[in-house]
């Protein structure tokens, strides 16, 4: 039997034992919850391009910026332009290969003021070649891309936003 000479200080490891057994570093659980379920990392490409926003009024009739698609060029390692990323989402390949993804899941970006981390699954494939056989696409490391600070003034004024992101490619 273990003794101890205080009630505080038995309190205060009671606390810190539930605390370890509760707490969880947040980079493990954000890290998870935008991993592909049972697949195999197919490649990794740097992407450079623009988020395009529309000025819309909203259901108070107000305008605001609301987000229509991607414009971006994803590099491979040795700076080749390799894939074509454009709305829908959808991803082109120069061999002509293409998917078309949809959000199963996202998380904020470690950048501050940054679009957010996705986990995108494909669900229409076309052609044949480096693309085809893609289940899933996460949108990792983004830095920028939100919609244009300043407020809009005319319905369907666009706006783009630059950013970056690493798109990494699984089967």
């Amino acid at each position: 039997m273990l003794r101890i000479g205080s009630s505080l200080t038995l309190t205060t490891i009671g606390l810190s034992l539930l605390a370890a057994c509760t707490t969880t570093p947040p980079s493990t659980v954000a890290a998870a919850s935008i991993d592909p379920p049972q697949a195999e990392r197919v490649m990794t490409l740097a992407a450079s391009g623009v988020q395009t926003y529309s000025c819309e009024f909203d259901t108070q009739h107000r305008l605001g910026w609301v987000f229509k698609s991607p414009q971006a060029i994803l590099f491979d390692t040795s700076g080749h332009a390799a894939v074509r990323h454009s709305a829908g989402p959808s991803w082109e390949a120069e061999d002509g290969s293409r998917i078309q993804g949809r959000v199963l899941a996202q998380q904020p970006s470690t950048t501050p003021a940054s679009i957010p981390q996705l986990l995108l699954e494909t669900h229409v494939t076309a052609g044949n070649g480096t693309l085809s056989a893609i289940r899933y696409v996460q949108r990792v490391h983004t830095v920028g891309g939100l919609a244009p600070s300043a407020p809009c003034s005319a319905e369907h004024e666009t706006g783009n936003s630059p950013y970056l992101a690493d798109y990494v490619f699984y089967r």
